[in-house]
């Protein structure tokens, strides 16, 4: 599994500790930051594509980016939590690759690492708990200029604990099914590591070495949706990565993905997310536990 990891780059956004009371109750989330919570007291749900996953004291709990999910608390439930991401560099996500299991048994290691996790970066702990709660202080670039102003031994300590943590996650961890026609296998690889340019149906046709109605009938067979579908989504989920992590205007994050029509880039964001990226970025600038 080492190569899976290769070049891996995780990036804290928000650490910090919650008590609540029966307010634990959000629908339809799907963020795309990467979650970890540390279940103190209280119990809690978390319902992940229709399964309930209890959320139990002493148990470490992984949510992946664009994982649509809801929160389910009616009594007292306290936690730690962590929200990070993943820079892919146009490779393969982590996530992408692996199938991580949802809740893992936790230890004194654990609550150790997350407390100096907590203690290397002071004030990173949500102001709002509501996923639709607008927030212009602190805004990501805020986020990104605390990462930046760390001094050198947290910033090493703060990628240490991430990957320490994630690393008991993957311990579990199995690849992904792939498909038992490995050429959409091929096809999903290469559009993952190449969602910057425009991928084409004769690319892919050519890498799958068959006709592109071929690469339709089967795509639809496995993936449930068309090529030319599919490339947008990864795409999109890049453009609201771009949106969140940098401060690229929206035609230049079109450019990023090789969408040179800003109207179409507009039309296809809002198809996806249901709003358009200018309201996507304001909207989303302060994240939900």
């Amino acid at each position: 599994m080492g190569r899976l990891i290769e070049n891996l780059n995780l990036i804290l956004l928000n650490v910090g500790f919650s008590e609540l009371n029966a307010n634990w109750n959000w629908k339809n989330i799907n963020s795309p930051f990467a979650r970890i919570y540390y279940v103190v007291g209280g119990e809690a749900k978390t319902y992940i594509n229709g399964k309930m996953h209890l959320l139990r004291p002493g148990y470490l709990y992984l949510t992946p980016p664009f994982t649509l999910h809801d929160d389910e608390s009616d009594g007292f439930f306290s936690l730690y939590y962590i929200h990070f991401y993943e820079k892919t560099y146009n490779k393969e996500s982590i996530f992408e690759k692996l199938d991580f299991p949802v809740e893992i048994e936790g230890d004194l290691l654990d609550s150790l690492l997350i407390e100096r996790l907590l203690k290397i970066n002071p004030d990173r702990h949500l102001k709002y708990i509501d996923p639709e709660m607008y927030d212009n202080i602190p805004t990501f670039s805020q986020y990104v200029a605390d990462n930046n102003r760390l001094p050198t031994h947290s910033i090493i300590g703060t990628q240490g604990i991430l990957y320490q943590l994630i690393s008991k996650f993957m311990e579990s961890a199995k690849l992904k099914l792939r498909y038992e026609d490995g050429r959409i296998n091929q096809c999903l690889q290469y559009i993952h590591e190449n969602t910057d340019k425009n991928v084409t149906l004769s690319q892919l046709a050519n890498i799958a070495c068959i006709t592109e109605d071929h690469l339709i009938r089967i795509f639809k067979r496995e993936i449930n949706c068309t090529p030319i579908r599919y490339i947008n989504l990864k795409k999109m989920e890049k453009a609201q990565l771009l949106l969140l992590t940098t401060e690229l205007s929206i035609s230049d994050i079109a450019l990023e993905l090789s969408i040179d029509n800003i109207s179409y880039f507009n039309r296809l964001f809002k198809q996806y997310t249901n709003q358009t990226p200018g309201q996507y970025r304001n909207k989303r600038m302060d994240i939900s536990i």
